[in-house]
């Protein structure tokens, strides 16, 4: 079985869907495909954002993400929804789940990280739950 794809999703696709594509790869790539998507765009990744998982992590999400529209991810087979506070755009996956993070954007950084931690740990339930096949999946038939 090859990895599945995850779609991490939020109306604007600039801070948490952001921080979750990028730990998805960081911390569980080689079990599963990260992608982050939202039903708006900005024009940048929050910069907050941008610094504290350069400090944190050492990634530099500028360099390898963008805020995208939904219609930019392939098929997925999770969907994790960050918690939009209002209708969480609709993407069709095998999985669903909502992740209930609030948006961190204008507070403080320990807001920020408060945030970066949630996700990072649920990354990692993630990444536990699908080898330990608690989120049952039909046979993902994705190209490597």
């Amino acid at each position: 079985m090859s990895k599945p794809h995850v779609a991490f999703v939020c109306v604007h696709n600039s801070c948490r869907s952001q921080i979750a594509e990028a730990l998805g790869r960081h911390l569980a790539g080689e079990v599963f495909h990260s992608h982050s998507a939202g039903t708006e765009t900005r024009p940048r990744i929050n910069q907050d954002a941008v610094r504290l998982m350069k400090e944190i992590y050492g990634i530099d999400m500028e360099a390898s993400q963008r805020s995208k529209l939904l219609d930019a991810l392939p098929p997925v087979d999770i969907v994790i929804k960050m918690g939009c506070e209002v209708a969480c755009p609709y993407v069709p996956g095998q999985h669903v789940e909502d992740w209930g993070l609030e948006d961190p954007t204008g507070r403080g950084d320990e807001a920020f990280l408060h945030t970066i931690r949630l996700i990072h740990e649920k990354v990692l339930a993630l990444k536990a739950a699908i080898m330990g096949g608690d989120i049952p999946l039909a046979a993902v038939d994705s190209a490597e």
